[in-house]
């Protein structure tokens, strides 16, 4: 049977529609961290999403669907693993800054790899995803710094320095692994967003778009 019309209108890859495919302008990355990407599912199907600029970028990715993972079978098992070392970037109260949780002497004499976990979806959504998810509550969580400004000018944030799941990946990624290179991630969402801006009527695009 021939694959149907409303399946044959998207990219097999990024999943968004074929006309805004983003493959074009994704290149591999290297880094021992590894990022789990926890989903709110009306994430999914947002052409405007950044989630993938990461996990088609980076092998040490993945993304999980749901809004409660208290009991998710797969990420559960991913916490247990002890031969990892776990972040969640999350700005909850007694959230530390990044840069300082690295210099502590704890950190810097262990040497097992990072598995690092976001929330995608929007802050009143992460809010929730992170109260009702109680396996994420023992985790230390990170903020990073708050002179950085986001550049998702197509989707309305609550400030400048709010960021989208993709950049905030390319500032944990660059803290974390100083030795990668992770250019391709932000320059992919540069790409994403000139686009995105492009197909929009004359006169419509403001700082402000929303969605």
């Amino acid at each position: 049977m021939s694959q149907s019309h409303s399946t044959s209108r998207y990219c097999q890859h990024c999943g968004k529609a074929k006309k805004a495919c983003i493959c074009q302008w994704i290149q591999p990355v290297d880094t021992d961290v590894e990022l789990i990407i926890l989903q709110h599912p009306t994430e999914v199907n947002r052409s405007k999403g950044t989630e993938k600029i990461l996990t088609l970028s980076l092998k040490n990715s993945r993304c999980l669907v749901g809004e409660n993972f208290t009991q998710h079978v797969e990420l559960n098992q991913l916490l247990k693993d002890k031969n990892y070392r776990y972040l969640l970037l999350y700005p909850k109260e007694g959230a530390q800054p990044l840069e300082r949780i690295l210099k502590e002497q704890a950190f810097e004499a262990d040497h097992r790899p990072w598995r690092v976990i976001l929330l995608d979806g929007t802050w009143k959504k992460a809010f929730k995803m992170y109260q009702l998810s109680v396996n994420l509550h023992a985790i230390p969580a990170v903020t990073l710094p708050e002179s950085l400004q986001g550049n998702y000018r197509i989707r309305k944030a609550p400030g400048e320095n709010h960021l989208s799941t993709a950049e905030a990946g390319y500032y944990l990624l660059s803290a974390l692994d100083k030795s990668g290179d992770f250019t391709p991630l932000i320059d992919a969402f540069e790409r994403m967003i000139d686009f995105q801006i492009a197909q929009l009527p004359e006169g419509v695009y403001q700082s402000n778009y929303l969605d």
